[in-house]
C-alpha cells in the first residue's frame, strides 16, 4: 500500500506552487522569521486516518528540517478531537504548507473512511469492493491509495493498463461480440478485456467472445444472479453499486465477484482536519535590539 515518494513529491510541489506561489504574504508579514512551534493536526470528525506520507511531504518540501510525527497510524480509526500528527520546527514553513497538507489529507481520509464503511458492509460476502474508474485528474495516485487504505481495491490506473469496452465503443464497433474479438486481436496476450453489458443477451455474447470481465450497470438483482450463473466462473462478473451500504449488501447476495462504486475515489466527503499551534508563548521570540 506504499506510495511512490517521487510521485508524491511532484504532486505536493505542484500544489504548493499553486497555493504558495512566490511567497506567503500573511505569514511573512506576521510571523517572526526565527519563530518556532509545534503544531498538531486534529480530527474534526470520526473517521479513518489516511495521508501521512503526503502531508509529511508537503511540510518537508518547504523546510526539510521540520519533524513530522504521526500520532495515529495510517489506516487507524480515530474519534473527533483526536490528534493525528504533530509538526515541529520553524513556524513559517509549517503555516505556509498547512493548507496543502490538510486539503490533501482531508480528501484522502474521507475516501478511506467511506471505503472502510462500505467494505465492512460486505466483508462476509464473496464480492470485492472496487472503486470505479472516475478519479480527479492529477490526484489519481493518492485517491486510489486512499481506497486501498480503506480496505477497497482499484480499477487499473489508466487507459494503457487494461481494456474496458464501454457503451460508446460498442456502438462504433458494431456490438459486444465484435468489440471483444477486435480487442482480443490487438491487445497484448496478458491484458484482460472488460466489457460493459446491460442485458443477459450481451452477457452471453461477451462470454462467447472470450471477455474476461462482464461489467453490468444498474440492473435488477435477479439479472445479476442470472449473469453469475451464465458466467459460471468463466468470466468475472462486476456490478455497479452505490454508496448506500444496504444496496451493496443486496448486490453482494447475488454472488457477483466485484462491486464497483463509481464515484468513491473522487466524491467521498472529506474528513475535516485542522492545525492547532497552541499558545504563542511556545514561539521563540526575536531578541530585542
Amino acid at each position: 500500500m506504499s506510495l511512490n515518494p517521487i510521485a508524491v513529491e511532484e504532486l505536493v510541489r505542484r500544489a504548493l506552487m499553486e497555493d504558495v506561489g512566490p511567497g506567503d504574504l500573511t505569514t511573512s508579514a506576521v510571523v517572526p522569521a526565527d519563530a518556532r512551534c509545534t503544531a498538531t493536526i486534529v480530527a474534526g470528525a470520526d473517521g479513518i486516518v489516511c495521508g501521512h506520507p503526503v502531508a509529511r511531504a508537503a511540510f518537508l518540501a518547504l523546510d526539510p528540517t521540520l519533524v513530522y510525527e504521526p500520532l495515529a497510524p495510517e489506516g487507524s480509526e480515530i474519534a473527533a478531537g483526536a490528534a493525528v500528527a504533530s509538526i515541529s520546527g520553524m513556524a513559517r514553513p509549517i503555516l505556509s504548507a498547512e493548507r496543502v497538507a490538510l486539503n490533501l489529507m482531508q480528501k484522502m481520509s474521507g475516501i478511506a473512511t467511506a471505503t472502510r464503511r462500505l467494505a465492512d458492509a460486505i466483508k462476509y460476502y464473496h464480492a470485492r469492493l472496487v472503486a470505479g474508474w472516475q478519479t480527479t485528474p492529477g490526484l489519481r495516485l493518492i485517491e486510489q491509495y486512499a481506497v486501498r487504505i480503506g480496505g477497497g481495491q482499484n480499477q487499473p490506473h489508466g487507459l494503457g493498463d487494461a481494456i474496458l469496452i464501454r457503451a460508446g465503443h460498442l456502438v462504433l464497433a458494431g456490438g459486444v461480440r465484435e468489440a471483444v474479438v477486435a480487442a482480443r486481436k490487438s491487445a497484448p496476450p496478458t491484458t484482460r478485456v472488460a466489457v460493459e453489458v446491460s442485458t443477459l443477451e450481451q452477457v452471453q455474447e461477451g462470454l462467447d467472445a472470450g471477455a474476461d470481465i462482464l461489467a453490468l450497470g444498474s440492473v435488477e438483482p435477479e439479472t445479476l444472479k442470472r449473469a453469475v450463473e451464465l458466467a459460471d466462473g468463466k468470466a468475472v462478473v462486476e456490478a455497479c453499486g452505490s454508496s448506500d451500504a444496504a444496496h451493496l449488501i443486496e448486490i453482494a447476495k447475488t454472488g457477483v465477484d466485484i462491486i464497483s462504486v463509481c464515484h468513491l475515489a473522487h466524491s467521498a466527503k472529506a474528513l475535516p482536519l485542522s492545525l492547532s499551534i497552541g499558545d504563542h508563548s511556545a514561539w521563540k521570540k526575536k531578541p530585542e535590539d
